[in-house]
């Protein structure tokens, strides 16, 4: 009877997901030979070959893909015990990557209820723009994302959070029409201040002025939000923010919100994570996430 140990199926599993014993050392935070050990000593108490090595590449064998399924499931079962009524006891890193809407939302909430529920858990978070933190979460290097979702790979799970609306808001000194629907040209009197030319909502913004068929206005792709309210503020142009975010400006008159006739799509988000392999931490942290972002949105709404 084989005498398999978890840390050995884990990185097995890992290797697998990753095609990469450097990259799984690197996840699993110990050293390629030590992971290079456990492989080759599963192998052996196996008795079956479970990786093809060929010119860098690591390739599961036919042994390795049935083995496989179950080692998930073996390793996931090992989380939700150690996730479970021990929450208090589970230990680690979460690597978590944040958009910057969630950042001036309810990611404080988050962090305070997180290690609430995980006291020994740490939490490296990352801010970025939801193009490279998907990329960083399908190449796992990161455990956990909140941005503008859903994403569509088989090995990452998705938990829907609460939307963003977005708005037009200027400062008061900015000359536009009083009107409940202000035509879309009369924005091309001032520059139009949006997010970074790599998000979505830029895409739908500069796509929206071009179907107009006339001139674009200046537009100042902005790579940070609180660097877009601030030129907003200072009365630089228009810009396009979440409500959430403005709120409190609208209510003391720095700022007034411009009723458009076209607005840009609300920000759609989720709570992405690993699910190839299984990580019952990362999943746990998702649903608290959308728990935590309910009850932030309706407190501010209330």
């Amino acid at each position: 009877m084989a005498n398999f140990t978890l840390r050995q199926m884990e990185a097995f599993v890992w290797v697998a997901a990753l095609g990469s014993f450097c990259k799984t050392a690197t996840k699993l935070n110990t050293t390629q030979p030590a992971i290079s050990t456990r492989i080759a000593t599963l192998e052996d108490q196996l008795g079956q070959q479970l990786f093809v090595r060929d010119a860098g590449q690591v390739q599961l064998t036919s042994a390795g893909q049935m083995l496989l399924p179950k080692a998930r499931r073996l390793i996931s079962m090992a989380d939700d015990i150690s996730t479970g009524e021990g929450s208090e006891k589970q230990s680690g890193i979460l690597r978590l990557g944040v958009a910057e809407t969630v950042v001036h939302s309810w990611l404080p909430d988050f962090l305070k209820a997180l290690s609430r529920r995980f006291p020994l858990v740490d939490v490296d978070v990352l801010v970025d723009v939801t193009v490279n933190l998907r990329n960083e979460l399908i190449d796992h290097r990161l455990d956990l994302a909140f941005l503008m979702g859903p994403v569509s790979e088989y090995r990452i799970g998705n938990v829907d959070l609460p939307v963003f609306p977005l708005i037009w808001t200027a400062a008061p000194e900015l000359e536009m029409p009083d009107t409940p629907q202000v035509p879309l040209t009369a924005l091309l009197e001032h520059p139009v201040i949006t997010y970074a030319r790599t998000t979505r909502p830029y895409a739908e913004l500069r796509q929206k002025f071009s179907d107009l068929n006339g001139p674009l206005p200046r537009i100042f792709p902005v790579s940070t939000l609180a660097a877009s309210l601030r030129m907003a503020l200072d009365g630089v142009g228009i810009a396009v923010l979440p409500h959430t975010m403005v709120r409190e400006h609208l209510a003391t008159g720095k700022l007034r919100q411009i009723h458009c006739e076209w607005t840009p799509p609300e920000l759609v988000f989720t709570a992405s994570y690993s699910a190839e392999p299984m990580n019952a931490l990362a999943h746990r942290a998702a649903e608290l996430a959308r728990d935590v972002a309910i009850e932030w949105q309706n407190r501010i709404e209330a």
